[in-house]
């Protein structure tokens, strides 16, 4: 039995980018959850962790467009909880189903996970996230006077609310998530990388408007609990170099040095593939005995047996 966390990629909850409802994004967990549940079968135990950007931008925007004297705009980290809450119960139902089907006997929850994230982290002072709706630019000068929002132009599509990415320090609800898998219950946490607070120094915690990359937070929940396997789950089945050329190259294994290499070379998308190639070297580092693997949904099952994705060696 391998203890594995899997972080769930944002083409496993909403396969249609254009199709953003709550139907289709269970319909969607509904089939991609059979991959899942082939782990479980198999006797591992199984973490869950998952993307929300997406649902959180949805959220934000709701609240954004319904805003006036009566109903405020919902904070962020707010914003971010109620992501997770709508993940976990599509994700909850999706797999107590899939797996009541095959006669497994396991119970399945969601934690709304805190990440503790450091109020002087350097990404507060260089904020890259957008989030939200797109704003005219008289609009987006507004909101900077009206409520200190940093707004950014975006492609040519308008101005949007950017925040930082701050890298996570210590999950909240650590305890709580390995009593839970101890006792041999399915956990779904750390969703979106997890609600980002910060300590006010008496030992209280207060949210800030952040995004955690959900592949870092994912990595910190594996090393937390100590995984044996770090299974990051996204579009394709083995990372690439060159990706999209003629000479693409898709790779088997990954060292430490040669990751080093591709991302000097720049291989690797920085709001794509890069975060998850660090994650997973990270969970590895110092740990020889631990794997990473990133590989696609469909392949999860092989990547576990080692006759998929992409693996990384120390």
């Amino acid at each position: 039995m391998l203890r594995i966390v899997i972080a769930l990629g944002g083409n496993a909850l909403q396969e249609n980018p254009k199709d953003k409802t709550a139907k289709s994004q269970l319909k969607t967990i509904q089939q991609n959850s059979k991959a899942i549940v082939d782990l479980i079968e198999e006797g591992h135990q199984v973490i869950i962790a998952h993307g929300n950007g997406p649902q959180v931008g949805q959220i934000v925007a709701a609240y954004e467009a319904a805003a006036s004297e009566t109903n405020p705009v919902m904070p962020f980290p707010e914003c971010s909880a109620m992501s997770q809450g709508y993940i976990g119960f599509h994700i909850q139902q999706a797999i107590g189903d899939e797996m009541k089907k095959r006669g497994i006997k396991k119970d399945i929850a969601t934690i709304i996970t805190q990440v503790v994230v450091d109020k002087n982290d350097p990404a507060f002072n260089n904020l890259t996230k957008p989030i939200g709706s797109f704003f005219t630019e008289e609009q987006a000068n507004q909101l900077e006077v009206e409520k200190g929002y940093v707004m950014k132009e975006d492609s040519g599509r308008g101005y949007r609310r950017i925040v930082a990415s701050p890298m996570p320090k210590k999950i909240v609800e650590e305890s709580v998530i390995r009593t839970l898998v101890d006792a041999g219950h399915v956990v779904i946490t750390v969703g979106g990388g997890g609600i980002p607070v910060i300590d006010r120094g008496n030992g209280t915690l207060e949210g800030v408007p952040a995004v955690i990359d959900k592949d870092f937070a994912s990595c910190k929940l594996a090393q937390d609990l100590n995984a044996d396997v770090f299974l990051v789950l996204t579009g394709v089945e083995k990372v690439a170099v060159n990706y999209g050329k003629s000479n693409q190259r898709n790779l088997a294994t990954l060292t430490k040095t040669e990751v080093l290499q591709y991302i000097k070379e720049g291989q690797f998308a920085p709001g794509s593939m890069l975060p998850k190639i660090k994650a997973a070297l990270s969970f590895i580092e110092g740990r020889p005995e631990r794997r990473s693997i990133i590989t696609s949904l469909e392949k999860a099952k092989e990547a576990i047996k080692g006759t998929a994705g992409t693996v990384f060696k120390i």
